[in-house]
């Protein structure tokens, strides 16, 4: 099967075609990231009708170089969660796609697809496992028991992780999206030179809350993040903070479910320290292995698009011409 993969959840507009036999043969993104720079975060009117001027024109180089798309057997795309607006760009686009072809299309589900994205790489990733999704909008600690069946043991009460990343560049005064500039920094900054509290990690459910340590962070920059070294060291305690908090909860759900695997995904899951932490978390303490993407499948992309959808047909055999966006759509309602 070849299996077109639409992604426009968000500010960033993907187009993949994967194949069930040779794997993923196109990837391309639009990255919006500059026009929503000088808001200092995603509007998402613009967002959408980004969508739509990039849609076209990266559906037309992928297949100027691969004239398939008169053997393409299944369209898949975002159907939620996300921006209601650019959600219903790649919905009318594929459904309108799909009625011409006259082939099946298939609505996916964002969360699902980041997670289980590293097995485009992977394949000899078993259920079940335990996987922490963590982006700009979502923090979770799930139970992926199979295909389709999850579970949310840990969820964020306020801002995301990813979020509290791109807030705290700004307050640094690293342009957005700030988490890679904040990591960046970060890694100038001398160890333990600042300490910063780590919420929750005492509470007994698996829940996050990054709003604190964030407040704590714009007090330490007011009094003390003037110099470059200084907001290197801010930037870096910060980091720490973040990663300690999420890799705790994650070990306490590993303990919990008495699993060896784990998976990291979402866009923060090409952080640096995270994979490398992680790492040693799972060779020390459950003599098991982590599986986190390339860092160019980590933010959002139609390759997991494309992947996922190929994964829901073989199991359902199903499909709807239907213009179908769920913006608030959760993973454990699959």
């Amino acid at each position: 099967m070849k299996i077109l993969g639409i992604e426009t959840s968000c500010d960033d507009t993907g187009i993949a075609l994967y194949d069930s036999d040779k794997g993923l043969l196109i990837n391309k993104i639009y990255n919006q990231k500059k026009l929503h720079n000088i808001y200092g975060g995603i509007v998402p009117e613009l967002a959408s009708r980004e969508h739509m001027k990039a849609i076209i024109s990266l559906l037309k180089q992928t297949f100027r170089k691969k004239n398939m798309i008169e053997d393409i057997n299944l369209i898949a795309y975002t159907a939620g969660p996300g921006l209601v607006g650019s959600l219903l760009v790649g919905a009318t686009f594929a459904c309108s796609l799909g009625l011409s072809l006259n082939i099946p299309v298939l609505p996916v589900n964002h969360m699902e697809a980041h997670l289980l994205s590293p097995m485009l790489e992977f394949k000899s990733i078993k259920f079940p496992f335990i996987a922490l999704l963590v982006s700009g909008k979502h923090t979770q600690i799930i139970a992926a028991y199979e295909l389709g069946k999850y579970e949310i043991l840990g969820n964020c009460l306020d801002d995301a992780a990813g979020e509290a990343f791109d807030k705290t560049a700004n307050l640094l005064g690293l342009s957005y999206p700030g988490g890679v500039q904040l990591s960046k920094l970060a890694s100038q900054g001398i160890k333990d030179y600042f300490y910063f509290p780590r919420p929750m990690i005492n509470h007994p459910g698996l829940n996050f809350s990054f709003s604190g340590l964030k407040t704590f962070t714009a007090q330490i920059i007011n009094k003390c993040g003037q110099s470059i070294q200084e907001k290197a060291n801010i930037a870096r305690a910060f980091e720490d903070a973040v990663i300690d908090i999420l890799l705790i909860k994650t070990k306490k759900a590993l303990k919990e479910k008495k699993w060896k695997r784990l998976i990291i995904a979402g866009g923060v899951s090409a952080n640096y320290l995270l994979r490398k932490k992680s790492e040693q978390m799972m060779e020390k303490y459950f003599n098991g292995k982590v599986f986190y993407s390339s860092v160019k499948f980590c933010t959002d992309n139609g390759a997991m698009i494309a992947y996922l959808g190929f994964l829901r047909y073989l199991e359902a055999r199903d499909s709807q011409l239907e213009i179908l966006v769920k913006p608030k759509w959760s993973i454990s309602d699959l």
